[in-house]
């Protein structure tokens, strides 16, 4: 027989205490109005919302405020005044040409009715709106558990989305990724949205492609899985988009498909840290020349088949948060050139990893804090500071400043042990069943 010490106790007693509290409080919350829990959630998501609203919007420097958005408001701005889209660039010291397709700056239009200094702003509270709905939509399965603490938990799992370092990274350029993302993830995610009743899957996959090319990874996707309609909907909307902007806009459509999509070098140094592809890593740390593309190519098939397999399986399994994320990182990863800000997907990551009850599963909940703690640091520009001493060894530099390329196989990984440890619930042909049905958006 064992005597527990009084330290032990006094933890144990401790813990009791805060779980009793937290208890306490949860219901207390739980007995407000439906207004008031929501009231509360959006005070939550705000004020979470504040740290890196406050470092990239308030105490950043001027000339490199939201620098992405200027891009697409001046887009805008160029249709509106006639000026050349691609050849115009935006103020000192930036410089920055626009690199989206032509739909992207026809869009871009309400933003040039706005002055640049309330576009940053508003961007920035649709960033965050859309990093919430982002959780809402990938954490479905766990958020739905806790009833009527349904806002606040929601709100309390978005805080720390917030805070990894690809999604305060596109609150600090004004990014438009958190909308690619969310886009792509209610287009798959089964059950259907509510809101997407009345549109055929695969719409909102080929309007994101008209935006950024990337989306395209999950037409791939489709196709290997022989979802023929899907991809057919998702290709035939980007085609129409695509062909309207270009009876719209016909010079610039022939400057972009015709010069502007040929030229990396638009899209700011490959060779530079915030290039986590694959091939970033490459021109890295090398080799170089020939040898180096064939490198690429050959780890771009050996992690795509890696990857596509695993959202193969994942929607083979009926787990299309899995299957979303798997493919998102392939979006990352087979890039020639991916931003750490691209890595947005990592919010999905962590809710397939976590699944619908890791309470039930500790393992789980230890695998995506695991992803939440990595990602919620900045190792490549920690990477950037230590190659900056010559007598520390540069192996170590070398490594951090690669770490969110390793942090996306970490996760790939993660997403494949994850998924094993769920038994599949279906094998169909049609997408709809039993997971497809329509639920309150």
């Amino acid at each position: 027989m064992t005597t527990a010490t009084p330290t032990a106790a006094v933890a144990r007693g401790r813990g009791r205490r805060i779980r009793a509290v937290g208890r306490s409080v949860g219901s207390r919350v739980a007995a407000w109005s439906p207004r008031a829990r929501w009231a509360l959630a959006v005070v939550v998501v705000l004020a979470g919302a504040a740290i890196p609203v406050l470092r990239y919007l308030v105490f950043w420097p001027l000339d490199q405020w939201q620098v992405d958005v200027e891009v697409y408001r001046e887009a805008g701005v160029s249709i509106l005044t006639g000026r050349p889209i691609y050849s115009a660039m935006t103020e000192a010291p930036q410089l920055l040409p626009f690199t989206y397709p032509p739909f992207a700056a026809v869009i871009a239009i309400p933003l040039a009715l706005v002055p640049f200094g309330a576009v940053g702003w508003l961007w920035t509270l649709a960033q965050i709106a859309a990093t919430a709905a982002i959780v809402w939509y990938a954490g479905w399965r766990l958020i739905h558990r806790t009833g009527r603490l349904v806002p606040v938990t929601l709100a309390l799992l978005t805080v720390p989305m917030l805070w990894l370092h690809p999604v305060s990274d596109g609150i600090r350029f004004g990014q438009v990724n958190a909308f690619m993302v969310l886009a792509c993830l209610m287009d798959l995610r089964r059950p259907r949205p509510g809101l997407l009743r009345r549109i055929p899957p695969g719409v909102l996959v080929g309007l994101a492609m008209s935006i950024k090319l990337t989306p395209g990874v999950f037409v791939v996707h489709y196709l290997l899985n022989r979802r023929w309609k899907e991809a057919a909907t998702a290709v035939g909307t980007a085609v129409a988009v695509t062909l309207g902007s270009w009876l719209l806009l016909p010079e610039a459509s022939f400057a972009f498909w015709g010069g502007a999509l040929q030229d990396p070098a638009r899209l700011g140094p490959n060779a530079g840290t915030s290039n986590q592809s694959i091939r970033g890593f490459l021109l890295r740390v090398g080799p170089s020349g020939l040898v180096g593309d064939v490198l690429w190519l050959v780890l771009v098939a050996v992690v795509g088949f890696v990857g596509f397999q695993l959202a193969r399986r994942a929607y083979r399994a009926g787990d299309s948060i899995s299957e979303v994320a798997a493919v998102g990182l392939m979006a990352v990863l087979l890039s020639p050139v991916a931003w750490i800000h691209h890595l947005h997907w990592m919010v999905v990551v962590v809710f397939a990893v976590l699944g619908a009850d890791p309470l039930r599963d500790r393992r789980r909940m230890l695998a995506a804090g695991v992803v939440t703690a990595f990602f919620l640091c900045r190792m490549p520009w920690w990477g950037i500071t230590w190659l900056s001493h010559p007598d520390w060894p540069r192996w170590i530099g070398r490594v951090l400043q690669n770490a969110d390329t390793f942090g996306s196989l970490l996760a790939l990984a993660l997403l494949w042990w994850a998924l094993h440890r769920t038994a599949p619930t279906r094998h169909t042909g049609d997408a709809r069943d039993p997971v497809g049905q329509d639920v309150p958006s």
